[in-house]
């Protein structure tokens, strides 16, 4: 009999999901005991020859179950769970790779009969002179709740509403169920020997600026739970950003109006303030040249992106967040 579920969401990464299903099948626990959930957000053939690949692999069950169209991580964990034989669920990434007493550490720590949360410990190995996005990423390791390792009683998922499918991308989703789950008072239990390695991904050149657009989704969870937000997420208003955008516009102002001694306060002021972005962002991480172009270009181009996005959110989930 399946006692726990493990719901693993991907799409078009077949190597990283081969990866972690290698570590998933080689757990430390009774095969005939659980099975692995592999939901794609969207049809995709990649994915679905991976599974294929373990086709006739007797124990434990492994089911491919895509949804019909690209909804976002929060709908695809949403539609494994709500498929899910066990009593225990435990969700992880297709870029993660679980030590193998992983799952055995979570359902020692997991009552199925009781509404109760696991969070467990997430590393992330980073170079000695990591990029700006590796110690991004690295943040990880410090989060209270991420659904790259966490597990939960189906009736916690059922009790708290799952995963809010308005998070259409990988931002926030897990923060919106913690908070649900503490205000469900479920209890949300550490589980330090439960362990998934979250390598940093390869990213391309400037992704740091296709990132930003996540912020939107900080206006969503923010009016949802604005006093958890303010007390757990701790975010302030991005002031350099507005600084640097105010210097900027002075700065036309001036050229337009040709008031030259403006225009040169405004430049001044976007110069500078852009410059102590740029160390910041450069302080402590790796000074190749590659790196160095990349963090002076998107400096540039992220205070007016992150600000767009941010306000794209307030007006969109019609929240004072700005």
């Amino acid at each position: 009999m399946i006692t726990v579920s493990i719901v693993v969401p991907t799409y078009r990464r077949p190597k990283l999901l081969t990866n972690c299903l290698k570590a998933l099948l080689l757990q430390k626990f009774d095969k005939w005991l659980y099975e692995i959930i592999i939901v794609s957000d969207g049809p995709d053939e990649e994915t679905k020859n991976v599974v294929n690949n373990w086709v006739g692999y007797e124990h434990p069950q492994m089911r491919y179950m895509p949804l019909p169209e690209k909804k976002g991580p929060a709908a695809a964990r949403n539609y494994g769970w709500l498929n899910a034989r066990g009593k225990v669920i435990a969700f992880t990434d297709d870029d993660c790779t679980p030590d193998p007493h992983w799952l055995r550490e979570l359902v020692k720590n997991c009552n199925p009969n009781q509404d109760v949360a696991l969070t467990g410990k997430t590393i992330v190995p980073i170079s000695k002179h990591p990029t700006d996005y590796e110690q991004n990423t690295a943040h990880l390791q410090t989060a209270d709740f991420i659904t790259a390792n966490c597990a939960c009683t189906k009736n916690a998922l059922i009790k708290a509403g799952g995963f809010d499918e308005q998070f259409s991308m990988a931002w926030r989703e897990d923060s919106d169920l913690e908070f649900k789950f503490i205000d469900n008072n479920i209890p949300i239990k550490k589980v330090e020997s439960a362990i998934v390695v979250h390598p940093v991904r390869n990213s391309p050149w400037g992704v740091s600026i296709k990132e930003q657009k996540k912020t939107m989704y900080n206006a969503l969870l923010f009016k949802k739970h604005p006093r958890l937000y303010r007390k757990k997420i701790k975010q302030t208003r991005p002031l350099l950003y507005y600084c640097i955008i105010a210097a900027f516009a002075i700065m036309l102002v001036g050229i337009i109006s040709r008031a030259h001694g403006v225009a040169f306060v405004g430049f001044a002021g976007w110069l500078g303030l852009t410059s102590s972005l740029i160390f910041k962002r450069l302080y402590a991480t790796r000074l190749s040249v590659s790196h160095i172009s990349e963090m002076v270009a998107t400096s540039f181009v992220i205070p007016f992106v992150s600000v767009y996005w941010q306000w794209y959110g307030a007006v969109k989930y019609r929240v004072l967040f700005i």
